[in-house]
């Protein structure tokens, strides 16, 4: 039996963490123009590819952190703090894109989805690692 309702605690928190992931996909999608996944996939855009990958570790971090250290409380508690603060990595991944594109020259939008590597991504995607840290230490 034990095993059985923990297995439904994965696939609960898989779903939650999945969802999580898609809203930050959306949300850098919505930051830059055009279609991520076409930048991604078809135009093979590596600095895209680099600032999403970030933006997913980041928010993984944080979804395992809510669930860690919430996780032996019940399922209900540890489901509110991992939606709760999946949600705000989303948006404070968001607004650290945006602000890093008005302190930086040029447009950091339009540099992520340039197909030829700019080093701009790297330092999106640092910035999207170190808010979602950010997000973990006042989990923890």
């Amino acid at each position: 039996m034990d095993l059985l309702v923990h297995t439904g605690y994965a696939l609960v928190y898989a779903v939650v963490g999945i969802a999580v992931l898609g809203l930050g996909y959306a949300a850098l999608d919505l930051l830059t123009p055009g279609h991520l996944g076409s930048h991604i996939w078809t135009e093979r855009s590596v600095n895209a590819a680099i600032v999403l990958a970030a933006g997913f570790v980041g928010l993984g971090v944080i979804v395992f952190a809510a669930i860690w250290t919430n996780g032996s409380g019940s399922l209900g508690v540890a489901l509110g703090w991992t939606i709760v603060f999946g949600l705000l990595g989303v948006v404070l991944q968001a607004v650290a894109f945006r602000l890093l594109d008005l302190v930086t020259p040029g447009d950091m939008a339009q540099l992520v989805t340039e197909r030829e590597f700019h080093p701009a991504s790297v330092v999106a995607a640092a910035v999207q690692v170190a808010v979602s840290l950010t997000v973990v230490a006042s989990i923890a």
